[in-house]
Order: structure tokens, then C-alpha cells, then sequence
């Protein structure tokens, strides 16, 4: 149903049971495959980095990636060659990973972040497939269901080959759950790497918003990875601090696009005029004042909006919880604000707030009064970037600390490892 609800399900759908077309299988006889699990669009950006820090170190491996949603596989196409090959994940019933597994019987299998399918990981460790798990961490809410059933996960995390977690909390609680302590290695987030990384453009923001009417040297506020309720606040809000600041214009980036409607709906009901991104054509050239904000109702153009924004809001963070990176932004030196509920990213959070590189609020009105600040004062905008950005550069290099794990610990490394 969820599936239906979001469309373009049709495509590959026979991948979910294990059954692959004739060009997938022509691709991997006679190859030795390293299979790669992102499941969805944040899990895709990352493993788009491992690839292209893994094909240097092992030239002869075939790469099959796969992923379990439709936007998921949109920005898999968008980011990698034809060379590798990309699949829909089985669903987790054993006669389909089977089926799955069978066909693709990879040298090795790689899941980004804690991903843990029982079937999927049986059948694998019954077939003597190492598997590696990246990335990884752990929400409280993750760990305590993972605690309470340990009489089936307990094996499973034991069975990993190689574990790279991204802070030495998440390291003790995977051990906790049963991972072996000598394959647990910290080695940062994944996500500073793949932040710092340059990518190709394939927006361009800019253009887009002097198309809709956006004056240069505008304040831009942007909300990023918006959730349910968020928009309805950010409008608010972005209605008041215009009456000090005329120039101000909003961009709000729903998490999921397909809220798009529902945020539309909130923007209508809070009196702010908006255009939707996939409205703003080639001919598209609208004056100053005629819209308030942009909406976008697209996958995988977040990033392209940051270089333009003035402050950052990350989602998930006022109305919902868990929250969403804000990795991305401070890595190009953008102020970035956040509420109270960032369980997602704890660690990550405590070290830009620690280091005055981010602004964590509590609630919508001090959400206001923090936003308003920093419109109007340049200098602490820029302060407040320059540590964000600092926070980043010093955690770099965790994509190379995961890939020398796993070649390390692949067994017979030396058929397919470069030297």
C-alpha cells in the first residue's frame, strides 16, 4: 500500500521476491560481486562515496547495489555508472533472499547503517557470506528493541565480519547487543565524508530562484527535510520575521516529497504564497513580492539549495523525532539551527553545539527569536559557519578507516584487493 501510495512501483517489482532480469544475470557470471545495501536516499548518497572510494582498492569486483525504495533507486541511477549494477532489495521471507542470494551470491555483502533483516542475514552466514556493517549507529529506541528480543538478534550481530560504528557509544552498545569486540571498530560518521565531497550539479538553485523573484542578496531561510507540522511553524514564523527583514524568502524542502500536498495545505492555511518546484519551468519569471516561498516537491535536491540559504532549519527536530543531518550544511560553512529532539544524531549534535558550531532551540518561539538574531547580525552568522564548518573538517576520514576494515578482514583478499 505504502508502495502504491508513492507510485512508479511497477519498475523492478519482481526484484523484491528475488527474481532478476536476464542483463543483471549476464553481468555477474563468472564475477566476484561485493553487494551493497543502502535503503534509502540518505543511505544511497553514502554508499555513492564508498563506491567510489572502493572501485581504486578492488578493481576486479563487480558492484551490485541495492536499495528497498522507488526514490532510493531514482537517486541511484542519477549517481552511478552502468557499470554497477543496481537491484530492489528482497523482501525479508526466506524463499525470496534465498532466490535472492542464489543469484547474486556476492564475495561479500555491505549494509549501511543498522539494517538488520534476520532472513537476509541467516541465509547469508549459511552460505559463508561475510557481512560488514557500516556506518552504524544506534537510536535508544533501536537499542532497547534490540535488548528486549536478543534471543533472536543476538546471533545476527555476532555474525558480522567486520562493524564500523560511528562513535565509541554505538561501538559499546553493538558489542552489548552481541557483536564480536574484536570486529567493532569506531571510525566516525560516514556522512562528514560524504558531505565534504564535491558533487556534480545538477540544479541549479541559484537560477531557480531569481526565476522566482528571489532578489540577489535576499535572506534565504531554509528549511531542510521538513516533517509534518514543521512547515505550518516555519510559515508562521517566516510571516512575522518578514514585517523586520523585507527581503526574506522561504524555502522549505519536505522530507518525504510526496507530504508536498500536506505542506502546501499549511502554507495556504497560514496565508503564505508559495510556487511548487516542479511549477518553475524554463520560461518561469515571476517579480519580487509575487511569491513568498519555494516548495519543494523533489527528491535529492536539498544539498543544491544550501549554498544559497542564509540560515539553515533541520527537520524532524520541532514536531517529530529523531531529526535529520546537519552535516551537510555546516560542512559549507552554513549557521544551522535545530529543536530539541535530535536523538538521531546525539553525538553529532553535542559537538557542533559544544563548539558553537550550531544552535539547538526548544520550542517555535525561541526558534523565532534565535532566527531573528541571526538575520540581523552578519558577523554571527558567519562565526557561527566557520566553527560548523571546523566541527566537519575534524571529523573527516571515515570512508577510508571503513574500506581499510573491510579489506583487512575479507578473507583471500588478495585475489581482488589492489595493492
Amino acid at each position: 500500500m505504502r508502495m502504491r501510495r508513492r507510485g512508479n512501483w511497477r519498475a523492478g517489482f519482481a526484484e523484491r521476491f528475488g527474481k532478476f532480469n536476464v542483463i543483471l544475470k549476464q553481468s555477474i557470471t563468472n564475477r566476484q560481486v561485493l553487494w551493497l545495501h543502502a535503503v534509502s536516499v540518505g543511505e544511497v548518497n553514502l554508499c555513492t562515496q564508498l563506491i567510489r572510494a572502493l572501485e581504486p582498492r578492488m578493481p576486479n569486483l563487480k558492484m551490485v547495489v541495492s536499495t528497498t525504495t522507488t526514490t532510493g533507486m531514482g537517486e541511484l541511477k542519477k549517481k552511478l555508472p552502468t557499470h554497477v549494477a543496481k537491484i530492489y532489495y528482497p523482501l525479508d521471507l526466506r524463499k525470496y533472499v534465498s532466490r535472492a542470494l542464489s543469484a547474486v551470491y556476492p564475495e561479500a555483502i555491505i549494509l549501511v547503517e543498522a539494517e538488520i533483516w534476520p532472513n537476509f542475514i541467516w541465509r547469508a552466514s549459511d552460505m559463508g557470506i561475510p557481512i560488514f556493517l557500516v556506518n552504524a549507529r544506534l537510536s535508544d529506541r533501536s537499542y532497547r528493541g534490540y535488548k528486549r528480543f536478543g534471543f533472536l538478534f543476538r546471533p545476527l550481530f555476532a555474525s558480522f565480519a567486520g562493524v564500523g560504528a560511528q562513535t565509541q557509544s554505538d561501538a559499546q552498545r553493538l558489542i552489548d547487543l552481541g557483536c564480536r569486540p574484536e570486529v567493532v571498530r569506531v571510525v566516525g560518521s560516514l556522512k562528514f565524508d560524504a558531505a565534504h565531497l564535491e558533487t556534480q550539479l545538477n540544479l541549479n538553485a541559484g537560477k531557480m530562484l531569481q526565476q522566482v523573484g528571489v532578489p540577489k542578496n535576499a535572506r534565504i531561510l531554509l528549511g531542510a527535510s521538513t516533517h509534518d507540522g514543521e512547515e505550518a511553524i516555519l510559515g508562521e514564523v517566516f510571516l512575522r520575521l518578514r514585517k523586520q527583514f523585507p527581503d526574506l524568502f522561504l524555502v522549505l524542502v519536505p522530507r518525504h516529497f510526496e507530504r508536498s500536498r500536506d505542506a502546501a495545505r499549511d502554507l495556504k492555511d497560514k496565508g503564505v504564497n508559495f510556487i511548487y518546484r516542479s511549477d518553475v519551468g524554463s520560461s518561469t519569471q515571476l517579480k519580487p513580492g509575487e511569491v513568498d516561498c519555494l516548495l519543494v516537491n523533489s527528491t535529492g535536491e536539498l544539498k543544491y539549495f544550501y549554498d544559497h540559504a542564509t540560515v539553515v532549519f533541520v527537520g524532524k527536530s520541532l514536531t517529530a523525532q529523531g531529526g535529520q543531518t546537519p552535516i551537510e550544511a555546516a560542512a559549507i560553512g552554513k549557521p544551522v539551527v535545530f529543536g530539541p529532539n535530535m536523538q538521531n544524531f546525539a553525538d553529532i549534535v553535542r559537538d557542533f553545539v559544544a563548539q558553537d558550531g550550531a544552535v539547538q532551540v526548544q520550542n517555535a518561539a525561541e526558534l523565532e527569536k534565535k532566527l531573528a538574531e541571526l538575520f540581523g547580525n552578519e558577523a554571527r552568522r558567519a562565526e557561527l559557519g566557520e566553527r560548523a564548518a571546523k566541527v566537519v573538517r575534524e571529523k573527516l576520514g571515515a570512508i577510508n578507516k571503513t574500506i581499510d576494515m573491510i579489506v583487512e578482514r575479507l578473507d583471500n583478499g588478495e585475489i581482488y584487493i589492489k595493492k
